[in-house]
């Protein structure tokens, strides 16, 4: 996930945006873009990121995603055009598949999954973050967190702020789906079918999937652990970059109780599988994360400050937090 550009840098990028776009439109050739394509945001021109080399991409129908076979019945489905480069994960056992949420609903995740397993599919959101969620309506069995932020947000989200900025010219790399613009792009509603426990195991045959409430970035986060397989899914409780915990819905207190029962877990752990960026990441920041946020609540560490953030920089990842918000 992208650190929210300051007023001004923002308001750079769409008059940068525009006055592109009228060089194009008049027929006039920069040093970055060719006339016939879409203008390129400074972010865009950093992908893609070199830790996707030594990944396995599959064929995917739809061209807003970009699929990678993490390990074996482990795909992680990517949308590499919007700058929250989002992550969501497909988890394949004999009898059922698991999608560890829906992205923004931007291009049709469905058929990406349908391309990639005939078995039923049953939905579990990490969150109910917008950028979660947003294929949750083209599926039948979602399962979400035991939470009254998880039940608001599942009546959708129309054109608004959030939703209505995540496809603005600046945040978008290349060409939007043509059914798609940033005028008309909205969260629709999704019904959960039931909801799950912490501990919880669902089995998809000869795998079995552990469900653990880890609130904090959201008071509906949860991570996912498949224990034969040493394999976590993070979804943004962790993952490398700037790591949000500014936004109102966020109990810092609870987000490092939280990454404290997930550190524990790194000796049995291979492979984390965050949420945001890049789909593979070392258990070891578990561990790293945890220090960190020990560093930041004890005055150890200083921020770097932004408009309205203080963004607290280690190795490999960033904390987030809103200039007058407590450690």
């Amino acid at each position: 996930m992208r650190r929210p550009a300051d007023k001004g840098a923002l308001r750079s990028a769409v008059q940068a945006t525009c006055v592109c776009a009228a060089l194009v439109a008049g027929g006039a050739m920069t040093a970055q873009n060719r006339p016939d394509e879409p203008v390129r945001p400074d972010w865009c021109r950093q992908l893609p990121r070199p830790e996707y080399k030594a990944l396995i991409p599959v064929p995917a129908p739809d061209a807003w995603f970009e699929v990678y076979r993490i390990r074996p019945g482990v795909f992680a489905l990517y949308e590499p055009h919007q700058w929250e480069e989002v992550i969501s994960y497909l988890i394949v056992g004999e009898k059922r598949a698991l999608l560890f949420d829906t992205g923004l609903g931007v291009g049709r995740i469905r058929d990406v999954v349908s391309a990639l397993t005939s078995l039923p599919v049953t939905v579990l959101n990490s969150h109910t973050h917008f950028d979660h969620v947003g294929g949750n309506a083209d599926f039948n069995d979602i399962l979400n967190a035991d939470s009254d932020y998880a039940r608001a947000n599942a009546s959708g989200a129309a054109n608004r702020y959030g939703v209505r900025d995540a496809l603005a010219p600046e945040r978008v790399c290349g060409q939007l789906p043509a059914r798609v613009t940033q005028q008309t792009y909205r969260i629709r509603p999704w019904k959960a079918e039931r909801t799950v426990r912490d501990g919880e195991q669902i089995a998809l045959g000869r795998r079995t999937l552990e469900v653990l409430l880890t609130p904090g970035h959201t008071p509906d986060s949860l991570c996912l652990l498949d224990r034969s397989n040493r394999l976590l899914f993070t979804a943004d409780t962790f993952y490398l970059g700037p790591i949000y915990l500014y936004v109102p819905e966020t109990d810092a207190a609870a987000y490092r109780r939280s990454v404290e029962r997930l550190a524990l877990l790194v000796p049995q752990l291979d492979v984390l599988l965050p949420g945001h960026n890049v789909p593979v990441a070392d258990p070891k920041y578990l561990t790293r994360l945890l220090k960190a946020l020990a560093l930041v609540k004890a005055g150890d560490v200083k921020p770097v400050l932004t408009d309205g953030y203080r963004e607290y920089r280690f190795d490999g990842f960033s904390l987030l937090l809103s200039a007058a918000g407590k450690r």
